[in-house]
């Protein structure tokens, strides 16, 4: 496979985003402030994700929770699959009455599942998520017949990393524009330059800066997604100029802001 094809859908509901492509990319390590869910249609990866190194192959479901550092090489010649990615808000919402689901935050507990009813549900939900005279009520309980069977709700990792980290997190989700400063970062957490960046590391798998880089690709992402040029989006999300947006963009994800911007429901082949 010497090409790639990438395809956004838009969905009958809120809050998710379909994503299918091939590809022989290499990504590297980047990381959604989504939980996404997918499926390998044919071929096969190798990735290093939060939860440990990993292999996929045809029929697999992988998965990814909001924040968890991941990347993805290709077995062979490359691989074709889809994805979809819902926000935090909504998918716990939409989960919050299955069995177990009482508290803490859904996660996803393994990256990789050879389970062959899992994929039957994921891909009549992709089907009726997509289509275009899908009920709501079809599509709703789908959702809940995959994620029945998916996951368990946590109180998460690192509890007191993350308290500490809190207020310097939520400066750079709220203004990834901006020039952070690892001193003032740190001083939010009451902690030295050094004890801030090796808690910050240990509680998200980035250093500051390197977390900082993904919330700009993500902030990328939702302008493009809006219609933003990516000249006017480069400088709203802190890129020096789009070219350098376009080199993290690309290295991240696989394809351009440009091809992601035009990619809406582009038939993949």
């Amino acid at each position: 496979m010497k090409h790639q094809e990438f395809r956004r859908h838009s969905l009958c509901l809120g809050g998710m985003e379909a994503v299918e492509a091939r590809s022989p990319h290499v990504f590297g390590r980047h990381m959604h402030d989504q939980y996404g869910i997918g499926l390998i249609l044919s071929g096969a990866q190798r990735s290093a994700s939060g939860r440990g190194p990993v292999e996929a192959g045809a029929g697999d479901l992988i998965t990814v929770n909001p924040g968890e550092v991941h990347d993805g090489a290709p077995i062979g010649g490359g691989r074709h699959w889809c994805m979809l990615y819902f926000d935090p808000a909504m998918l716990i919402e939409a989960t919050r009455d299955l069995p177990g689901t009482s508290r803490g935050d859904y996660r996803f507990e393994a990256p990789v599942m050879a389970r062959a009813d899992l994929a039957c549900s994921f891909s009549m939900l992709y089907r009726r998520l997509l289509s275009r005279d899908a009920a709501a009520l079809a599509a709703e309980e789908a959702l809940l017949l995959l994620f029945g069977g998916l996951g368990s709700r946590t109180d998460g990792p690192s509890e007191r990393n993350c308290s500490l980290l809190a207020q310097a997190r939520a400066a750079i989700d709220d203004a990834p524009e901006e020039d952070h400063r690892l001193a003032r970062l740190a001083a939010m957490s009451g902690l030295s330059r050094f004890q801030f960046l090796r808690a910050f590391a240990a509680a998200t798998g980035l250093t500051p800066h390197a977390y900082l880089v993904q919330r700009r690709l993500m902030k990328a992402r939702r302008l493009l997604a809006r219609g933003e040029p990516p000249a006017t989006t480069a400088i709203a999300c802190g890129f020096a100029d789009q070219s350098h947006m376009t080199r993290l963009f690309r290295r991240a994800y696989g394809f351009t802001p440009a091809r992601f911007a035009a990619a809406s429901d582009r038939q993949v082949t």
